[in-house]
């Protein structure tokens, strides 16, 4: 790459990697049975301008100021793609602004293979979940990337009760598949990260939750809740996302997944309490509000990432999702955004 390429991506990223607002747009249905509609979809393409294969997008981080969307790819080395044109989506086609490959440092060295399934973007950082496989050469981490170089600064241990031994711990494959910002005024950040499924030693239909503390020290973790899920082989969390965080009673978006042979998808939307800093631990917090996705016009996939979208005209809220194709011809790269419908009261008391 010549100088001027490289300080042209450079400019590039710093645009693109914006700061997350605190305020969003009204971002949930009203009355909650309205439900959402699907507004606009895309498909990406499933090789990049090099050739190479595209996809595996795991995680996703809409950044509204440059209208571009950062896409975590699940490649064994892991890689965010920007894409632009996010606002026009379904009628233009998303074009490609840059690739950051993930990389180890000298002083922190990059396993050979990750698996990125969590995204947040604060600051000068990536914040990326690692899911685990139960082995060495594989584990489950929250990893800190430096934004604009890519290399790795920070590998976090996840708990003890997470960690593998007989008969405890994460499930191989089992997760952290999610990871979201917890952000209030006058308050420390915090990174929400949840099991894919329940630990070994856990009840089923439970999920855990924790609380990565955001101190000059590092990352902190602390156990939250657990979250109820769909009962049912198959089930799992695959993303979180943080709604009205300023508001007396902020709450929590989770995406959940399930795929049964040979080629059936679910996919629900799930709105639950956030826990307050008083919350058990083992608590388990059942869902407000549950929305089939599929039922509303997403095409059969595995969905993964969940990101706010772009503000509509009429000033509501928007949700975008991507998919994972897993890089499998059986699958696609799809992108969606979807609406929350709101009654005209709603409107007139956002």
């Amino acid at each position: 790459m010549s100088p001027d390429a490289a300080i042209t991506l450079r400019r590039q990223e710093n645009q693109v990697m914006d700061l997350p607002p605190i305020a969003v747009a009204p971002l949930l249905p009203c009355p909650a049975e309205a439900g959402w509609e699907v507004a606009a979809r895309a498909r990406l393409p499933r090789r990049g301008a090099n050739g190479q294969a595209s996809g595996g997008f795991s995680a996703a981080s809409y950044q509204g100021k440059s209208d571009a969307l950062l896409l975590l790819s699940d490649a064994p080395q892991g890689s965010v793609s920007a894409w632009s044109g996010v606002r026009e989506m379904g009628r233009v086609p998303l074009r490609p602004l840059f690739q950051l490959d993930l990389r180890g440092s000298p002083g922190v060295p990059l396993p050979a293979e990750i698996d990125g399934e969590g995204l947040v973007v604060l600051g000068d950082r990536l914040w990326v979940a690692s899911e685990g496989r139960r082995s060495a050469a594989r584990v489950a981490q929250l990893l800190a990337f430096d934004r604009t170089s890519g290399q790795l600064e920070h590998a976090y241990p996840l708990p003890a009760d997470w960690q593998p031994a007989p008969g405890r711990g994460l499930g191989a494959n089992q997760g952290p598949e999610s990871l979201a910002l917890l952000r209030r005024p006058a308050q420390g950040d915090v990174l929400l990260m949840a099991s894919e499924s329940p630990l070994l030693q856990d009840p089923p239909a439970q999920v855990r939750l924790l609380g990565w503390a955001l101190t000059p020290s590092g990352a902190v973790a602390r156990p939250l809740a657990r979250l109820a899920i769909p009962a049912g082989a198959g089930w799992g969390l695959t993303d979180l996302l943080v709604v009205d965080a300023a508001a007396p009673s902020p709450g929590l978006l989770a995406l959940l997944r399930r795929f049964q042979a040979p080629d059936r998808w679910q996919v629900l939307l799930a709105h639950y309490p956030l826990p307050d800093g008083q919350a058990d631990p083992d608590g388990v917090l059942q869902p407000l509000r549950q929305w089939d996705l599929i039922a509303a016009g997403l095409p059969p996939d595995n969905w993964e990432a969940l990101t706010p979208g772009p503000a509509q005209a009429d000033g509501r809220g928007s949700l975008l999702l991507a998919s994972d194709d897993n890089f499998s011809p059986m699958q696609d790269n799809h992108l969606a955004l979807l609406v929350p419908r709101r009654s005209t009261p709603c409107h007139r008391n956002r």
